[in-house]
């Protein structure tokens, strides 16, 4: 229930922010966004302070460690694999444009 209640907390207060923002259109827009950016980073510690919150921060705290044992191609495998892709590509096109002119020749071939 109080998860519920912050998390409504949170939202009704960057929506408020929001308004704010479009309200006070005559002021200084550093003024303005400065203030929604305030009232982002408390709405964002509220919600962090919820169950669903610390959920969501420990998901992105292990994707970020997993992305880090990642092991990433070297600058020339990266390469040797794009040419490998582009000269399929090339390989495949001339395949599929024989075929076409092929299968025009025998179709032209039997309906004149």
């Amino acid at each position: 229930m109080m998860d519920k209640l912050k998390m409504a907390v949170a939202v009704l207060l960057l929506a408020a922010a929001i308004g704010a923002f479009y309200y006070f259109g005559e002021q200084s827009t550093l003024i303005r966004v400065g203030g929604l950016l305030t009232v982002a980073v408390i709405s964002a510690l509220i919600l962090l302070s919820t169950a669903l919150g610390r959920t969501a921060k420990a998901f992105f705290v292990e994707s970020r460690q997993e992305a880090r044992k990642v092991v990433w191609p070297s600058r020339k495998e990266t390469t040797q694999t794009t040419m490998f892709v582009v000269a399929m590509v090339m390989l495949v096109a001339v395949f599929l444009w024989m075929l076409d002119m092929f299968l025009g020749w025998a179709v032209r071939g039997l309906t004149v």
